[in-house]
């Protein structure tokens, strides 16, 4: 039995039929469309949001008319968990953490009841204002994550969705910090003396240039005594885990891009200190199992401060390592592939900074040249 002047009615197999007009672009005019339900209700929440979305799509052409019978009843979040099952089985563990994490902390909530046909760039500035104090890799996140879904969502129910555009934010980049000469001088006369594996690790760092992942999960397998090498093949950190009962869990993977695969030559003196410290265990700083990089960071900061150097974050050790090969004159293309990097334009832009004692090598010698071109103007003029 209907319902009087709503154009909702009970049908003969027991659901209830809601009738509303929609677009439809093919005949280019309005068409009588239904949806259904178990009970009146919902029959008439169905065509609250379909007719909604009509008249959304009528006054904005945000997505098709075709398209919105795809998305009829679909939740941002119920795409957004559908996607996230898909990247759990075809991506790394730790993209996936990373990912889970971005959603249900910075997504989830903003976006709570909202449907996919509905996500236009207002309504994301709208629910992600709150986002405008975060870092802009953290905003990156989020926003890579947001598209992520749209484009997962646009290919599973066959609809255009837009591309959000992430607002534009006046950023300086951080030129990366090093350890000055009279630092670095400091530093291996603490790691130089007494040798534990700590001090092995940044001592390591300091001649290879490796991250702290790579670091932490190095194996002793990974090691070529023999023809002096050292292989990367595995990275190690801390990732927020689903099903971890703590919030974060130790997590070895893959290293960060195919790039980080890599060989790096090893010098005689660290051979030499690596064959002090072989031992029967499995992993080089770690024993048993790899280690934590807190545990590495904790015991980095020790070290400064017990050379007496202000501390400066262990990426540094990195930096300083690539800043020591440009200005000992390595060739770009090789230091690019010894830190892993996928093209020399970030070793360039990124990690390559002359210090200021080489500035003042070269103000020196520019000194001593305008010095012999006066002697030599003197002399003549004598």
């Amino acid at each position: 039995m209907g319902r009087h002047g709503e154009n909702i009615r009970k049908r003969s197999d027991g659901r209830w039929e809601a009738r509303y007009m929609a677009y439809d672009e093919g005949k280019g005019g309005k068409i009588c469309r239904s949806v259904y339900g178990h009970t009146y209700e919902e029959a008439k929440a169905k065509r609250a949001a379909a007719s909604g979305m009509s008249a959304f799509l009528i006054k904005t052409g945000n997505v098709s008319a075709q398209d919105a019978d795809g998305l009829q009843g679909i939740a941002f979040g119920t795409a957004a968990l559908e996607w996230l099952a898909a990247v759990r089985s075809e991506h790394k563990q730790s993209t996936f953490e990373k990912y889970n994490f971005i959603y249900h902390n910075y997504l989830e909530t903003p976006f709570s009841g909202i449907m996919l046909w509905q996500v236009t760039e207002k309504i994301v500035r709208d629910r992600l204002a709150s986002c405008g104090a975060a870092s802009e890799s953290l905003q990156k996140s989020i926003y890579g994550v947001l598209n992520g879904i749209l484009r997962y969502a646009a290919g599973r129910y066959h609809a255009t969705l837009p591309e959000i555009k992430r607002p534009s934010v006046k950023a300086q980049r951080k030129e990366a910090g090093t350890f000055t000469r009279s630092e670095q001088t400091k530093l291996l006369s603490v790691l130089c003396a007494n040798t534990d594996r700590f001090k092995l690790g940044v001592l390591l760092c300091l001649f290879t240039g490796l991250r702290l992942g790579e670091l932490c999960a190095l194996k002793w397998t990974d090691i070529d005594f023999a023809n002096k090498t050292l292989s990367i093949k595995r990275t190690v950190q801390r990732l927020y885990a689903e099903d971890a009962g703590t919030k974060t869990a130790l997590m070895e993977t893959s290293p960060k891009s195919g790039n980080s695969k890599r060989e790096i030559p090893l010098q005689d003196a660290m051979i030499a200190l690596l064959s002090d410290h072989r031992n029967g265990k499995a992993y080089v700083f770690g024993g048993d199992k790899p280690l934590d990089p807190r545990t590495m960071q904790n015991r980095y900061k020790k070290i400064l401060k017990e050379a007496g150097v202000s501390y400066k974050n262990f990426h540094t050790l990195r930096h300083t390592y690539a800043t020591n090969h440009i200005e000992g004159g390595t060739d770009i293309k090789s230091l690019s592939e010894m830190l892993g990097h996928s093209s020399v334009k970030i070793t360039l832009n990124y990690y390559a900074h002359p210090s200021m004692d080489t500035k003042r090598m070269y103000a020196d010698d520019l000194c001593r040249f305008y010095a012999r071109l006066h002697g030599q103007v003197a002399g003549r003029a004598g």
